[in-house]
């Protein structure tokens, strides 16, 4: 697969994770739909940072990816604590939310990271690919698309 394609599946994979989880009742088939579409994220943010790393693309984009990865695993450890009901009867007093709770909150925190991030580095390479960050508009005018190169 062509890094530009990993990258823009990576948000669709992304999106669809939310779509999974957000939906009502959650069956068994869309929960083990969730993990193994999770086991992906996890395989596509680490080809994405790989292959980004063997570019010239700016640094900012390749840590930005590195992070993301990072991320997915931590998302990825979340999951499985929730998976298994970690914590559930497990009240913190302070603030009457169980332990569950808090490990839902911070897998579905570092989930948005995942999704936002993934866009970024998509539109960050393709606009390096296509050496767009060289030229200047002028202000207040938005320009047409540019014609596509013929093959």
């Amino acid at each position: 697969m062509k890094l530009w394609m990993s990258l823009y599946a990576m948000v669709w994979i992304a999106l669809i994770e939310f779509l999974l989880a957000m939906t009502p009742g959650g069956s068994t088939i869309l929960i083990y739909l969730h993990v193994i579409l999770g086991a992906a994220i996890i395989g596509i943010t680490f080809y994405n940072f790989s292959t980004l790393r063997n570019t010239r693309i700016a640094g900012r984009v390749k840590r930005i990816a590195q992070a993301s990865f990072n991320i997915s695993i931590i998302v990825t450890i979340f999951g499985v604590l929730v998976f298994f009901d970690v914590g559930r009867t497990q009240i913190i007093p302070f603030n009457n939310v169980s332990i569950y709770g808090i490990i839902l909150f911070f897998h579905v925190f570092n989930s948005f990271a995942i999704i936002t991030q993934a866009a970024a580095i998509a539109i960050a390479y393709d606009m390096w690919e296509e050496q767009e960050f060289i030229e200047e508009t002028e202000p207040g005018v938005v320009p047409p698309m540019p014609k596509q190169k013929e093959w």
